[in-house]
């Protein structure tokens, strides 16, 4: 009987399309909503009502150019970096201490280079996707079991971990930590899929986040630190309605009053004023106040299509290393949407953590859109 072959489409026709399209509507979408919801605030404070748009439109077109750099770059050359990628996360996170490091809104997470600034901690995700995919792929190749001994998941799991630590506890940012041990677990997860691990570290982390919501509920509320009030603001938000829990309380009049159907484009009441930095964290609850919870479920279904989308292309992807990468990268948009609308919705303690491509922040977007270039240059291998 002959031998029956497969064929491939032209790399160059093979990319995806619908990820591509549902990117650029975010951002578009993102940039109309940063400007309706900061406007009221710019002219106020800045003297110009589409400064935030100006800004976010800037990085935006940094943003594209470096994704599409990274569709035409071989992705596979990544891989030659990988110990040097976690190296340059660490020592850039290092660098926020140092006189390079610069605060804003009372959290020294900037790096200042004079022509732009930045935050560390995006870079560092990236750096901890490349990584990880890279080195899984490598243990994988000296033989199936290597990642499944206590050294080989050593050397899967210390970096990232001291990369989450570095962030937490030079930078004081819980978000991007928790991002980077998520991404992870998720890579770790889908290399080693031996469950009864996992459902391990699930029953001891909720057993330490129990025992942790426990101390808080019968401890003195004095205010020492400002995570435990923020825990005690989640169970309790009205009781701290004037300080601690204030921006939650906001934000769910907002998602309140929107309604199904909303009060319209631009017609938010909690954006004047009331709401503050409603254009980063709690943009999300804007979007309900103006297009009801119509809009909001639009947004949250073409997020599940974005990340799908990534699960499709690493499912498909004919090696190992891409595979991976592209499963790093689903994790870091999974992670960021649902924790972004569960802090919004005040399903959890209020951390700083923004939607990706909706709200402002130009570092975010600009790495955001550079690792969806390297999904969509994954894709253009698939089988």
């Amino acid at each position: 009987m002959a031998r029956q072959t497969v064929k491939f489409r032209s790399s160059k026709h093979n990319m995806d399309y619908v990820l591509l399209a549902v990117v650029l509507f975010l951002v578009a979408f993102g940039l109309l909503m940063i400007y309706s919801v900061s406007s009221y605030e710019a002219g106020v404070e800045k003297g110009d009502s589409a400064f935030y748009l100006k800004n976010q439109a800037q990085s935006t077109m940094v943003g594209f150019v470096a994704m599409f750099i990274m569709i035409k770059f071989p992705y596979k050359q990544l891989q030659k970096f990988d110990v040097l990628a976690i190296l340059v996360s660490a020592v850039l996170v290092i660098l926020v201490i140092t006189p390079l490091g610069i605060e804003r809104n009372g959290a020294r997470r900037w790096i200042n280079l004079k022509v732009t600034s930045f935050q560390p901690a995006e870079v560092a995700k990236i750096g901890v996707i490349v990584y990880l995919a890279s080195i899984i792929q490598r243990l994988e190749s000296l033989g199936k079991n290597v990642i499944r001994t206590p050294k080989g998941l050593a050397v899967i799991m210390v970096p990232p971990t001291i990369i989450a630590a570095l962030i937490y506890f030079l930078t004081n940012n819980l978000s991007s930590a928790i991002i980077v041990m998520g991404i992870a677990v998720a890579v770790l997860f889908v290399a080693v899929p031996d469950y009864k691990w996992f459902i391990g570290i699930g029953v001891a982390g909720a057993a330490a986040v129990a025992a942790l919501v426990t101390y808080v509920t019968k401890a003195d509320a004095s205010g020492a630190n400002f995570r435990l009030g923020r825990i005690k603001a989640w169970l309790d938000p009205e009781s701290y309605s004037t300080d601690t829990a204030f921006q939650t309380i906001q934000a769910l009049y907002a998602i309140g009053s929107g309604g199904i159907w909303g009060k319209g484009l631009g017609q938010s009441m909690q954006k004047r004023g009331f709401l503050p930095e409603a254009q980063n964290d709690m943009i999300f609850s804007i979007i309900c106040e103006e297009l009801g919870l119509f809009g909001a479920l639009t947004i949250i279904m073409l997020f599940v299509v974005l990340i799908w989308s990534c699960m499709i292309i690493a499912n498909k992807t004919m090696d190992r290393f891409g595979s991976l990468l592209v499963v790093g990268v689903m994790a870091h948009y999974a992670i960021q949407v649902i924790l972004n609308i569960a802090v919004v919705t005040n399903t959890i303690p209020n951390t700083g953590i923004t939607l990706p491509f909706i709200s402002y922040g130009g570092t975010s977007t600009l790495f955001l859109l550079t690792e969806i270039g390297i999904v969509l240059n994954v894709s253009k291998h698939c089988r």
